[in-house]
């Protein structure tokens, strides 16, 4: 007896479900075999992707479940509790070029994905899975996205719930209800060694509280100035007794080495020495994390560790509600100071929406949280 999608409405193949090859019992409900997530940007929204797999793991106990993520993500998801596997793709790399990322792309087929779920839109994200040859692509309305299969409206500049919301929308394509998102990453005992030579190396002191500071970001805009982390720094070493320890990737290693300049007691400088999953795993024995808004926050709050942020551009799509941790304990400090129009790096009152933020309403927050803590 022939069975019928019940997508039709949205499907460019509403004849039959054979046509996309997933297989669909008589009530007409999904049952993806093979599954590709796709998630090609950073590290925070790749922790913000994780409820997604949760969720198609419940969803579907047996199926294949595979995160297609840039090699500086990996160790997020590689080896993560609902993925059988993590693929890489190097845009900035070895896959940057039309021909690299067709042969990537026919390679996935080896795979026999029937579903792909594109979980950011970018035009990279959409020509992969249609290179590919995965019959049923599901993501947003927005760039290329005629190459997809299943198309839901893009909303996420609306800014109205959190971007792990989002992500879990999409499953309502495949009949699946959201749930509650929370994200979980891979945290390999591996990297545990590693990060814990490099605080010993460091002189980390276990019976101080260990107060870890990520003092840049993707963009100016959002960067609380370094002198000012250095201020907070000193305070929570000198009043609180905590042990500051410095984390920021390679790319940020100006904004840290500024930080560690400016204090007056010594930090712990792990800025550009330590791998994702090495990271993940001092920031779980961190007792806080004080951060710009930027990829920490997430992993931070994803290992169970308070997060103090801090966020300035005032823009419905960047604000605390889509981008805050998740999670209990956190502090978000966002200072609203009149702009209608959000110009990023181009400002032109100097970053008003972050110098407005004093030192001490920073350090008042971070003492009350280790107090908590205690």
């Amino acid at each position: 007896m022939p069975v019928y999608c019940v997508l039709s409405a949205v499907c460019q193949f509403p004849v039959c479900c054979v046509l996309c090859a997933v297989c669909f019992n008589g009530a007409g409900v999904m049952f993806p075999r093979r599954i590709l997530v796709i998630r090609l940007d950073r590290i925070g929204d790749v922790v913000l992707s994780t409820p997604v797999a949760h969720r198609l793991r419940q969803a579907y106990p047996e199926a294949f479940l595979a995160m297609l993520v840039q090699p500086a993500c990996r160790e997020l998801v590689e080896g993560h509790p609902d993925l059988d596997a993590a693929i890489l793709y190097d845009k900035d790399g070895r896959h940057r070029s039309l021909t690299a990322t067709i042969q990537f792309a026919r390679q996935l087929r080896s795979y026999r994905f029937d579903t792909a779920i594109v979980l950011h839109p970018t035009n990279r994200s959409h020509w992969i899975p249609w290179l590919a040859g995965i019959p049923v692509r599901i993501g947003y309305a927005r760039k290329t996205s005629w190459l997809l299969t299943h198309r839901v409206p893009h909303r996420k500049q609306e800014g109205t719930q959190h971007e792990a919301a989002y992500s879990l929308e999409l499953l309502r394509v495949l009949g699946i209800e959201p749930g509650p998102p929370v994200p979980v990453i891979a945290l390999s005992p591996a990297a545990r060694v590693l990060a814990e030579e490099r605080l010993a190396q460091a002189g980390a002191d276990p019976a101080r509280p260990l107060v870890a500071i990520h003092p840049s970001a993707s963009c100016r805009s959002k960067r609380w100035e370094a002198e000012r982390f250095a201020a907070v720094a000193d305070r929570l070493a000198t009043e609180q007794g905590a042990q500051v320890a410095i984390v920021a990737g390679p790319a940020d290693q100006e904004s840290a080495d500024a930080m560690a300049r400016a204090m007056r007691t010594t930090p712990i400088n792990l800025a550009g020495r330590l791998s994702v999953g090495e990271l993940a795993w001092v920031l779980k024995r961190a007792t806080l994390l004080l951060s710009n808004d930027s990829g920490p926050v997430h992993v931070a709050a994803a290992v169970g560790t308070p997060v103090i942020v801090i966020f300035g551009r005032n823009e419905r799509g960047l604000s605390p509600t889509r981008w805050g941790p998740l999670g209990k304990g956190h502090v978000v400090l966002h200072k609203e100071v009149g702009c209608e129009v959000c110009l990023a790096h181009r400002c032109v009152i100097a970053f008003k929406c972050l110098t407005e933020l004093s030192r001490e309403e920073v350090y008042q927050a971070a003492a009350e949280v280790l107090r908590r803590r205690a």
